[in-house]
C-alpha cells in the first residue's frame, strides 16, 4: 500500500496524487495542507496549530516527547503496511528538521520500504542495489553516502562515472553529476547512498 506523509516544512505548492494512498498529517502541516490534500489522519502535539484539524486525531501528544511528529507519523504508515510512501513538506524551514526528515528516509530504508522525498527542487530518495534514474540531458543529480561509506560498483549514463568510486562519509565527492541522456544507472553494492534529482 501507498503512504504520504505531509510534514511541517516548506508547503509544497504543486499537485499531490493521493490516489490509492493513505495520507497521514503530521501537525502544521495541516495549514497548508487542508483544503488541498485529502487527509485520513492527523497525527501529532498540534502545537503549531490555532483550530482544531479534521478528521479529529485520535491521540494528541504531548509537546515534550522522544520523537518529532514526522517519526510519529511515519510509524503510523508503516503499522499502516504501507511499504512505499512519498514525503511532502519535509524541506525547507529549520535545517535541523531538514536533516531529521531525511533521516526518515533512512528509517524507511531499512525497514525495506521504498521512500521519496519531494520538494520544489528536488526528489531524494535512499539506494542500494542498482537503480535506474530518469532525468533529462544535461540535468542535474547527486549522490552522496548515507549511513556510512558507499561503493559504486558500475553505473551508465553520468558525465562523471562513480564506477569503482568508494563514496566516504563526511566528504562532498557525488555532488552535482550530470546526465548524458534521459536515463542512467548506477550500482551501490557496499552501502547505501542518497540521491537527490533536480527537478
Amino acid at each position: 500500500m501507498k503512504g504520504i506523509l505531509l510534514l511541517n516544512g516548506q508547503p509544497y505548492a504543486g499537485k499531490i496524487d493521493c490516489t490509492g494512498a493513505y495520507v497521514v498529517c503530521c501537525d502544521g502541516a495541516y495549514a497548508w495542507a487542508k483544503g488541498r490534500v485529502r487527509i485520513d489522519e492527523n497525527v501529532g502535539d498540534f502545537d503549531s496549530l490555532s483550530v482544531p484539524p479534521e478528521p479529529q486525531p485520535r491521540a494528541v501528544y504531548p509537546a515534550e516527547k522522544n520523537f518529532t511528529d514526522g517519526e510519529i507519523g511515519l510509524e503510523r504508515l508503516l503499522a499502516c503496511g504501507c511499504r512505499e510512501i512519498e514525503i511532502y513538506g519535509g524541506g525547507g524551514g529549520r535545517e535541523d528538521h531538514f536533516l531529521g526528515n531525511l533521516h526518515l528516509l533512512y528509517r524507511l530504508h531499512l525497514a525495506g520500504a521504498k521512500g521519496r522525498m519531494i520538494t520544489e527542487s528536488a526528489v531524494i530518495f535512499p539506494a542500494s542495489g542498482k537503480t535506474l534514474l530518469n532525468g533529462k540531458r544535461g540535468g542535474t543529480l547527486s549522490v552522496l553516502p548515507f549511513g556510512g561509506n558507499a561503493h559504486i560498483m558500475q553505473s551508465e549514463g553520468l558525465k562523471y562515472p562513480p564506477d569503482g568510486l568508494t563514496l566516504t562519509y563526511g566528504s562532498c565527492r557525488g555532488i552535482s553529476n550530470v546526465f548524458l541522456s534521459g536515463q542512467a544507472w548506477f550500482v551501490c553494492d557496499r552501502g547505501t547512498v542518497l540521491v537527490f534529482l533536480d527537478v
